[in-house]
């Protein structure tokens, strides 16, 4: 792990089998993907938050403006807290900004839900239309 310690955050960042440790132990999942990804598959963990850190939009993608805010709303800051995406680069950002508004025991998974999924770890998938 990277010590650089000005005034930088310092993320966690831990991989899915550790993660998956840490949320059987109590930790709460927060994934920050869309919701239409989400839909499509998410960690099969009986405590999961969905909110998205970044909104695809016709512009690209954009940061959720109301993230802080939503977290907040639904989670303490002395929650332990799990964040994972999909491949690890939306979550290692939201869990910077977590940390940064005061958030206490924060975790990025690296890997996200991809690593996860390939860790042959459980995941919950939509049924098929018939």
């Amino acid at each position: 792990m990277n010590s650089q310690s000005s005034a930088a955050t310092e993320v966690v960042t831990v991989d899915v089998l550790a993660a998956k440790g840490l949320i059987d132990s109590g930790y709460r999942y927060l994934d920050v993907r869309t919701v239409e990804e989400f839909k499509k598959g998410h960690v099969d963990v009986a405590n999961i938050l969905n909110i998205p850190y970044l909104f695809i939009t016709p512009d690209g993608r954009v940061k959720n403006p109301e993230f802080l805010e939503q977290v907040i709303s639904v989670c303490s800051k002395e929650d332990r807290l799990i964040v994972g995406c999909q491949s690890g680069v939306r979550s290692l950002a939201a869990t910077s900004d977590l940390v940064s508004a005061g958030f206490k025991d924060v975790r990025d998974m690296g890997g996200g839900y991809l690593a996860w999924v390939g860790n042959g770890l459980q995941a919950t998938k939509p049924k098929e239309e018939l």
